[in-house]
Parts: C-alpha cells; structure tokens; sequence
C-alpha cells in the first residue's frame, strides 16, 4: 500500500506492507483522517514517552510509522477470532486505540499500530462504530478530536454556579465549547490570540471571547463573572462569588502555570493540552489557593460515542472546523501547515486523492 511515512523525524509518502489484521482486528480502508497537533507532537518529541512503560505510544526513529488517528474508514477484511457483524464495505470509524497481543496500542502512534495516513490500517472490531449518517467521510473523520473535548466538558459537571474558562480556541477547545452549550452551560469565557480561531470559538457556542494580548483572561473572566462592583457586592451578600472552571487546551509550557497563579481561589482547572516535554508548575501556589487539577485522561468510551453519534447525526456542526483536503503525497506540507496557529483546524487526508487538493 501508499502510506505517508515517518521515519527519523521526517514523513514521505511511499510504498509499505500492506497490515495484516490479527485476533479480533478488522482490516480497513482509510477514507480521510484529520491532521492533529498531536501528530506533531509525536514526531517532534522523540523522548516524550520515554517515561511512560504502557507501550501504548512507542516512536522509534529507525522504524516505519504510518500516523493518522482521526479516521473514517471501510471495512476491507476480518482477522481470526472476529464476530464479522460488520458487513465488508461499510464505514466505521473507533476510539483509536488497537488491540495487539503485547497489549493496547494507540492507532498511529506505534510501529505496531499503523494509522489513516496510509490506504490500509487496522482497528479493534469490539469498539468499532458504523457510520449510521450520508454526511462525508471528511465531516466524520473529525468526530475523535470532538470527543477529547467533548469528555472534558462532560466531566467536568459544571454547575449554575461556576463559569467556565476555556485557554486556547483549538479543535479541543472548541469541542469542550460545544458540549458546554449542549449541557446548558454559560456564559462561557474563551481566550485565544488567533482572531480567527476567536471567531470560530463564537461559532461554536462561546459567548466572549477574549485576546490576551489586550486583556487579561482572568481579568475578562472576572468581568463576566462578577459584572459590576454592585453586582459583586449582591453576589457575596446572596451566595457567593461564582466559582472558575479553566480548560487548559493549548499545550505549550507554561500555560498551565500561568493558570495557576492566575486564576481565583478554589478554580477547578482540567488541563487536556500538556506539553509533550513536561512542564513546571507552582505547587505551593496551587496548594494556597485550593485548587483541582484534572490532568487529560481521554475520553471515555460513552463519551466518544455521544460525540460520534452528534457528529454523524449532524446535531453538532462541525464544519467551521474544516480546512482543506489532502493527499498523501501532501502530507508533509500538510504537517508544516497544521503548525500555523492561523491556518484551518482541520487538515483532512483523503489517501485515495493521490496528488489532488481541494479548498
């Protein structure tokens, strides 16, 4: 098969072994897969995993890894020891995790688990999900990278009490933004640099959004929060102030300290970006203030397939996400673009389009 390959920290498009599916796999054919930051952080930082012995992200620089882990895909084959109750030719798509007799492996982040960026890969017949909607495979492939944010916003339970304040206006945030509308949650604060990604973030349910580098995020939050010092005054004559939830979605260090000495007294903060290289944070502050942080954890298996199922269904418009389409030939400029803050969301592979782009 083609497969846009990384090898020694860079990604050429050539050709590789077909994947074979073993016990309870299905072969499948990759029909568009999102380009995600976390692609980038996963070639970018050899040693990030070093640390971390489950095996379920493993990057050998000497060995062929086929990424991709955002996929919508149709069923080619079945491995031994497989059920077979999805009909070849049928769209699915999976929490992209594959099991393997050494254990769990995330799909595009192993030598072991070859992902969308290649015309073949496999995924675990078990946790498949059939594509019950007419909507393109490009529109569905996105519904993973909703169901990261999606999981936050979701466990988060955020009360009529608190206001929620979302750092970073990426595909992560932007999905915790939609959720927290679904559930009813608001007014709901986000903060990014990127006008664009502002603007997108509005689209998506938030309802202020703020440029840091005009005003403080936990100033803007108070503002919202709190409104005006009469307002305040009845608050803490009534019931108190209202309370903070931060979702942490940018992933470079330091953000998640600055949270820290910035934000209110007794803020629930659920940090999904973390930075692959690690960070330093101040404890003790954290420790005064009372605060509660939830460290990533990825989304449930329930929570996935809600967010799968509004996305198929088209209850949750995800298109404001969407960037250009791809072929595999392209997937290293691809890459390079998926690193411009200003650049689309969502940059889809379509492995059939070999040479071809489209707006």
């Amino acid at each position: 098969m083609r497969a846009a390959v990384l090898r020694g920290g860079t990604v050429e498009a050539r050709v590789v072994a077909d994947p074979v599916p073993g016990p309870g796999q299905l072969l499948v054919r990759s029909l568009a897969c999102g380009i995600c930051a976390s692609d980038l952080h996963f070639m970018d930082h050899l040693d990030a995993g070093v640390d971390d012995d489950s095996g379920m992200s493993t990057y050998d620089p000497d060995v062929d890894i086929v990424m991709g882990h955002e996929y919508c895909a149709e069923v080619v084959d079945y491995g031994p020891d497989t059920a077979r109750r999805i009909p070849v030719g049928t769209r699915v798509s999976s929490l992209p995790v594959l099991a393997t007799p050494t254990g769990r492996k995330i799909i595009g982040q192993n030598p072991e688990s070859p992902g969308g960026f290649g015309e073949y890969f496999l995924i675990t017949e078990a946790i498949t999900r059939v594509v019950a909607s007419d909507l393109p495979s490009e529109v569905v492939c996105v519904a993973d990278a909703i169901s990261v944010g999606w999981s936050a916003a979701s466990r988060a339970q955020v009360t009529t009490s608190e206001v929620p304040l979302v750092i970073g206006c990426g595909a992560i945030a932007r999905s915790a933004i939609a959720q927290l509308r679904r559930l009813g949650v608001g007014p709901i604060v986000a903060v990014d640099f990127v006008a664009s990604r502002r603007a997108t973030a509005l689209a998506m349910g938030a309802d202020v959004v703020v440029d840091p580098a005009e005003i403080s995020p936990f100033q803007a939050w108070r503002d919202v929060a709190y409104g005006s010092a009469e307002s305040m005054r009845e608050l803490m004559a009534l019931a108190g102030l209202p309370g903070c939830v931060v979702f942490e979605c940018v992933g470079i260090p330091g953000v998640l300290d600055s949270i820290i000495k910035g934000c209110e007294r007794g803020t629930r903060i659920y940090s999904v970006g973390g930075p692959p290289e690690g960070d330093h944070l101040h404890t003790l502050t954290a420790k005064r203030k009372g605060l509660n942080i939830q460290f990533g954890g990825g989304p449930s298996m329930d929570h996935w397939d809600e967010a799968f199922e509004a996305v198929c269904s088209g209850s949750l418009d995800v298109t404001p996400l969407l960037g250009r389409t791809i072929g595999l030939d392209e997937v290293a400029d691809g890459l390079a673009a998926a690193r411009d803050a200003n650049g689309p969301v969502r940059i889809i592979v379509t492995p059939s389009a070999q040479g071809r782009t489209t707006a």
